[in-house]
């Protein structure tokens, strides 16, 4: 069940909001914010896998991104 909540957003936010629904993009502010929640998880997770792969150090070895991809697609496979 949904939870209500009372959020305060900028006089600009609240504009890009108006402007979204109004066009037609989202069915009312709610869907607005439940994909922008959707997208800002979606990049907190890409940002964790981004520093985990910083820190994971350089490669070892060096691939060409068609050897690459070829290997993803064997993987995918499986």
């Amino acid at each position: 069940m949904p939870t209500k909540l009372s959020i305060s957003v900028t006089d600009v936010h609240a504009k890009m909001i108006e402007d979204a629904v109004a066009s037609g993009q989202y069915a009312s502010a709610s869907e607005f914010v439940r994909e922008a929640l959707r997208n800002w998880r979606g990049n907190e997770a890409l940002g964790r896998l981004w520093d985990e792969g910083v820190a994971s150090g350089r490669a070892t070895t060096q691939k060409s991104v068609a050897e690459i991809k070829a290997e993803a697609r064997r993987r995918a496979k499986r």
